[in-house]
Parts: structure tokens; sequence; C-alpha cells
């Protein structure tokens, strides 16, 4: 499991901090840090997942972890024709 913070969502509410302070702190004026690189290990996903479910404006995103991530440069995008046919435009 990997996760990141939009600390531009976060209202301080500090429940992050109160379910998984391993993984977030609060600063001087009580807005979350993600301490660490943002990669959970499975015996503390649990914590983290409650901190994630439980935040208020949901500025704790779980993300694809590092070796499924796809290139957005190499990934084709699908579109839909007239006809209702799929085509794959390269980016």
């Amino acid at each position: 499991m990997r996760i990141r913070l939009d600390r531009t969502l976060c209202d301080g509410f500090g429940i992050c901090a109160k379910h998984a302070p391993e993984y977030f702190s609060l600063d001087d004026w009580g807005y979350a840090v993600l301490v660490g690189d943002g990669a959970i290990p499975p015996h503390d996903r649990d914590a983290v997942m409650r901190a994630l479910m439980d935040c208020p404006v949901h500025a704790i995103i779980e993300t694809p972890r590092a070796d499924t991530d796809v290139d957005a440069a190499d990934s084709p995008v699908a579109t839909t024709g007239r006809a209702g046919q799929t085509t794959e435009v390269p980016r």
C-alpha cells in the first residue's frame, strides 16, 4: 500500500495522527504532515486505512504501488468514436 497526503485539503482535524502516529504528525499550526515516503507495510495497513477512511476532507489518498504504476506518457487513452467504437490514442 502507498499513500499520499494532499496538504491543500487538510483542515487540521488531526484524526490521522491519532490513528497512525507513525505515518502522520501535525505541524505547528495543527495540519497533517506525512512521515516517510508513503509506503505502508502490511502490518500497519489497518491503522493507516482507518486514518484514510476517517479523514473528513479526504486529504489522504491511496495511490497505486510503485511496481504497478504505469507511466502516463506511455499509456494509451481510450476514446469513443461516432459509432461507439473504442479507439486507443497515444498521449
